[in-house]
């Protein structure tokens, strides 16, 4: 009965774009678990065996047991014999780290590093390649993956980009800077001198496939140092650079309360996040917003206090 349930549960969210890696793994077993306990219904008591027989290492206790309560909260509307295993078990605080936000000064310096990386033999444009790519993350705040993933006819027309089942497996159109499409047409044009089989935007050495993350990863690392920057506290990552994108855009936002809602829904749209939060974040990760957001605030009660 829990298998089956299972099976069901995890075709409807996927049917909803969620994709669940090895999630649906998880739950299968742990059905299996339950009905060889000879239980018909999810009792907190099971997932708890369960989930501690499974794994040692607590974050991963926890996120087992997420699964199992986000699985029993919708069998239990269903059935209200299902026990919805309370949230504080296995919890353990986690603290997302702060991001390091390039300057853009620090940028063009990255952006120069990477033009003069030599061309290598087997990857004769290097350095147009790592160049252009770190200048679309750094333009449009995509995920590395997204830039990577893309194909060249992601490439429409009028300047914009089609982001195809990305996280959350969600789909969307990125529009960009005319500056942005004239450096992509550049590379572009450098880009027929591989011999390429393959259509990604962004070429292994071989040209048979997409540009491996641990290759472009290597080639930053020398960039960084190349452009003199270096902060022991938050090392820079690439995916910083959307981080990055993120915060210059909530940093020109109006302070009245429509033009910033208004901004919030088109930032979480246009970089593609799955929950409005993850938006709110960038707020909160930066001392300079917070700071900007307490002197609105204290404007706003000295005005009302009037």
């Amino acid at each position: 009965m829990l298998t089956a349930a299972a099976c069901r549960y995890i075709e409807l969210r996927r049917s909803l774009g969620f994709k669940l890696h090895r999630v649906d793994k998880h739950l299968a077993a742990f059905a299996q678990y339950a009905q060889d306990n000879g239980d018909t219904h999810i009792r907190t008591q099971t997932a708890v065996a369960w989930v501690r027989s499974v794994s040692e290492r607590q974050r991963s206790r926890l996120d087992r047991m997420q699964e199992v309560r986000i699985f029993a909260r919708f069998l239990q509307a269903e059935d209200p014999e299902h026990e919805v295993p309370p949230s504080h078990l296995f919890y353990q605080p986690r603290s997302r780290p702060a991001p390091y936000i390039y300057t853009p000064d620090e940028v063009r310096r990255l952006i120069e590093a990477a033009r003069g990386l030599s061309s290598l033999r087997a990857h004769p444009i290097r350095g147009p390649l790592c160049a252009t790519l770190i200048g679309l993350l750094a333009s449009t705040g995509l995920r590395v993956s997204e830039a990577l993933n893309l194909r060249l006819g992601d490439l429409l027309p009028g300047g914009v980009l089609r982001i195809r089942d990305s996280k959350f497996g969600k789909s969307r159109l990125v529009p960009l800077h005319p500056s942005v499409v004239e450096a992509l047409d550049a590379y572009l044009h450098a880009r027929l001198k591989m011999a390429d089989i393959d259509d990604h935007v962004f070429l292994s050495a071989d040209g048979r496939r997409k540009l491996p993350w641990a290759s472009i990863w290597k080639s930053f690392q020398t960039c960084l140092l190349r452009a003199g920057i270096e902060n022991r506290a938050h090392h820079p990552r690439m995916h910083d650079l959307r981080h990055t994108f993120a915060t210059r855009v909530l940093e020109q936002c109006a302070t009245n309360r429509e033009d910033v809602g208004r901004n919030f829904v088109a930032l979480h749209t246009y970089l593609g996040h799955g929950h409005i939060h993850s938006t709110y974040w960038y707020l909160e990760a930066t001392p300079h917003l917070m700071g900007e957001m307490a002197a609105a605030a204290e404007a706003l009660i000295a005005r009302r206090s009037a």
